[in-house]
């Protein structure tokens, strides 16, 4: 490092080689012929100076800084700036000892930008910025370079100064700062739960060091950048004002711990950031994916998923939008090692529809999802909260990797914040939300005598008539001989299945096909599947392209595969079909499944009766396809369960009130229910 008295010197230089053009400045010549005397003064005021230079300020701070502290803004010749003048002295850039741009108190040389901005705005942001930057404003000085409207050495006392080279990419910002961190803020400051109480209480952040501050009761660019110092941070070199490895910088103002905002507890949307994966993840993340300076997951902390200036996504600074920022590491990309879970491989499958520019997701939208249906990942994951799956614990409680997520209760309309039960996160969308459609990727749906198919809560809940044990225990007094002891796996084995209890989970069957908590390699959850209505495993539907009534397709005789690869799987992780086959829980199964081959939606609603349903009136969730089973003549369709009998017409067979069977052949329906 160079010494004071040898800075000093250069700038004193530069000072004087500067002046020849301008009346009442010594030259140097003039400067050599005048005596010790007058030299010494004049050194001394310089010496005074300089002294009060903030470069020289921070190498008293930080002795360990090596080399020129002011890096990339010494825009002299032969500096480290790519951008390069022709004046020694890299302070006369951007500074003068007199008289100063309107003699503002840093003594400012560079002209000031006139620019307007169009700055960050955001659904949740409770603070906004002044576009007209005050005249002198940290801000503005920084901008008078940054936002290219004013040339780089287009001073006050020297003119415009010649330059060569060019800007590093990102350096130059624009005037449309929508995807940068807010700044020049209007003050007073506000409060809320996710902030450091004392940014508006006491005009400070929470910043031990004391580093990361305030300026004149606002944001600016100064409170995280020291312009005259740019290797505080050894790895980040952005003139940070600290180190801000594990999101030090930003810990000072945004508040994972905070629960409480006044007389009102509330949720906090960053809470469970301390024991969250992305605060904790040692995976090794290179350079090349510029996710930040750190080296891992956890030292980069904020910057893996926001950037402070040019996000690609303005809101809330993602650098993509929701999904698109989540995938940057979830891809299965060479850059982070060992990989994150492959979430992106999963969409080219059946999966989860993505929003597009008509349905994107607001982290300030409505818990139920009304008529903006959209599967981001953080509908179903929060960043801030999510932790590493590392054991399975038992239904219905939500898995710790959705720790933090919003939820809706079953009554489809109180708000559960964070959701308890993983159910509570799936009936946003699967319960009395309007704007529900059918999508076709899903393939074929079945279809119900329910007012509402794809409301799920009439079906699941403890009103419905039978329904799988989801939202509530299996309660159930009818006998269930076929059912494991333990759901098999992918494979179809045991081992890594999980002990049937008394409730199960929305995903033990909508889950990826080759998912890690049943034996698989592949990620958890319902991100996608090669199966339809993104189940685990097969789950084949019997159709009747004719009508209801008419002779069905997707015919699985005369030899059913009863194993968990076959047409059956589904039903298969949890039933033992063989005993099924042998009729024990009712006498025509097989004759129904080995012998006609239908599949067990024709009968079954998968969810459950709804207690409004007028098909049928029996229990063990018998709901007809009402796409493939027609009235009989006149009469409804029914099922008796004391008696094993039905009143219906299905592959052109009568079934009578008194348990005849007869053949009806070219039998023409009237067509019932919603057709799909």
């Amino acid at each position: 490092m160079k010494s004071p008295l040898s800075f000093i010197g250069r700038v004193r230089d530069s000072l004087l080689l500067s002046s020849r053009a301008k009346p009442g400045f010594p030259t140097r010549a003039a400067f050599a012929r005048v005596g010790v005397v007058e030299r010494g003064i004049c050194f001394s005021i310089l010496l005074a100076l300089m002294l009060a230079c903030p470069a020289l300020a921070q190498l008293q701070q930080h002795p360990q800084i090596k080399g020129d502290v002011i890096g990339m803004h010494d825009l002299s010749p032969g500096g480290p700036s790519p951008l390069q003048g022709t004046r020694n002295g890299s302070c006369s850039y951007c500074h003068v000892p007199h008289s100063g741009n309107g003699n503002m108190a840093p003594l400012w040389n560079q002209q000031l930008t006139k620019a307007t901005y169009d700055t960050y705005t955001s659904t949740t942001d409770v603070n906004k910025q002044n576009q007209q930057l005050p005249l002198g404003s940290d801000s503005k000085l920084c901008l008078s370079c940054h936002d290219g409207t004013v040339a780089v050495g287009d001073t006050v006392l020297f003119g415009q100064m010649p330059m060569k080279g060019t800007w590093l990419q990102g350096d130059e910002f624009g005037t449309h700062l929508e995807s940068s961190h807010p700044f020049s803020l209007i003050k007073p400051l506000h409060d809320n739960i996710d902030l450091t109480s004392s940014l508006s209480t006491a005009g400070k952040t929470a910043d031990k060091t004391g580093a990361v501050h305030l300026v004149n009761g606002t944001v600016e660019c100064t409170s995280c950048h020291d312009p005259h110092v740019q290797a505080i941070d050894k790895l980040s070199m952005t003139f940070l004002v600290r180190d801000s490895a594990n999101g030090e910088m930003c810990l000072a103002c945004h508040d994972p711990t905070r629960t409480r905002m006044g007389s009102k507890n509330e949720v906090n949307p960053l809470s469970g950031w301390a024991v969250s994966v992305h605060a904790l993840a040692q995976n090794k993340v290179s350079g090349t994916a510029k996710l930040g300076s750190y080296g891992t997951v956890a030292a980069n902390a904020c910057l893996s998923c926001h950037a402070p200036h040019n996000a690609a996504g303005p809101q809330r600074l993602m650098r993509g939008t929701n999904e698109a920022a989540c995938f940057a590491c979830h891809s299965g990309v060479a850059s982070i090692s060992p990989p994150a879970p492959n979430i992106f491989a999963e969409y080219s499958k059946i999966a989860h529809p993505l929003p597009n520019g008509s349905n994107p997701h607001d982290s300030a939208e409505s818990v139920v999802l009304n008529n903006n249906r959209h599967a981001t990942c953080v509908d179903c994951h929060n960043g801030h909260g999510s932790q590493q799956v590392t054991s399975f614990n038992p239904p219905p409680l939500i898995r710790v990797s959705q720790s933090g997520t919003v939820g809706v209760a079953p009554d489809g309309m109180t708000t559960v914040s964070p959701a308890v039960n993983q159910y509570d996160n799936c009936l946003r969308c699967h319960g009395y939300s309007a704007g529900k459609m059918v999508n076709q990727a899903f393939g074929y749906l079945p279809a119900r005598a329910a007012s509402d198919p794809l409301n799920i809560i009439p079906q699941m809940n403890t009103s419905a008539k039978s329904s799988h044990p989801v939202m509530h225990a299996r309660s159930s007094a009818q006998p269930q001989p076929s059912l494991l002891t333990t759901m098999l796996d992918v494979s179809g084995s045991t081992t890594h299945g999980r002990t049937m209890n008394t409730q199960i989970f929305c995903t033990d069957c909508h889950n990826s096909d080759d998912n890690r908590e049943f034996g698989g390699s592949g990620p958890n959850g319902p991100h996608g599947s090669k199966y339809w209505h993104l189940l685990e495993h097969d789950y084949e539907y019997s159709q009747a392209p004719a009508g209801p009534g008419s002779p069905v397709t997707v015919n699985l005789r005369p030899q059913p595969d009863l194993s968990i690869n076959g047409p059956y799987g589904m039903c298969a992780k949890c039933h033992n079909l063989s005993i099924v086959m042998q009729s024990t829980s009712w006498k025509y199964h097989s004759n129904h499944v080995a012998g006609d081959g239908f599949s067990c939606s024709t009968c079954h609603n998968p969810h459950g009766m709804s207690a409004t349903s007028a098909n049928p009136t029996g229990l063990s969730m018998v709901d007809f396809d009402l796409n493939v089973v027609g009235r009989n003549g006149g009469l409804p369709i029914q099922y008796n369960a004391g008696s094993n009998t039905c009143v219906l017409m299905c592959h052109n067979t009568a079934h009578d009130p008194n348990g005849n069977v007869r053949k009806v052949a070219g039998a023409q329906q009237t067509p019932m229910g919603i057709r799909r």
